[in-house]
């Protein structure tokens, strides 16, 4: 993982841009899916959180193995919600593995990256008007 500390800003935020960061890139064929998770009896906050995985912008940088990191962690969020007495220490547990997945703001600032998502705006349609204007016709 990243540094220790507080989260870096964002890029645009910085006023120094002069850091060097080393990355060693190692080049992979094929496009990772998605594994089902095909485990009977999970909790349902379980499986929609790895099921948002896939729909965010990290997702496209997971490996298998982070694959497999969030369906144990999927089994153990679900254990937690489950039980009469949650465990405060199981729940530190699971919240250091999300964060090695990188799944909020500040961890991914942490590696330096950032998600921006694309926001489209629906027509807004004036739905008086069009009838009025179908009336006309």
């Amino acid at each position: 993982m990243g540094k220790r500390g507080p989260a870096p800003k964002r890029s645009s935020e910085r006023i120094r841009r002069n850091a060097d960061y080393n990355v060693e890139t190692v080049k992979v064929d094929g496009v990772v899916e998605q594994p089902p998770l095909d485990i009977d009896g999970l909790h349902r906050v379980a499986v929609d959180w790895y099921e948002s995985l896939a729909e965010s912008g990290q997702a496209m940088y997971f490996e298998p193995s982070d694959w497999q990191l969030a369906r144990i962690l999927a089994v153990y969020i679900s254990e937690q919600m489950y039980a009469s007495r949650p465990s405060a220490q199981m729940l530190q547990a699971i919240l250091q593995g999300m964060n090695e997945l990188l799944v909020s703001e500040k961890s991914r600032r942490q590696v330096a990256m950032e998600i921006e998502r694309q926001q489209h705006q629906a027509a807004v349609v004036d739905l008086a008007a069009e009838f009025r204007k179908r009336q006309a016709q």
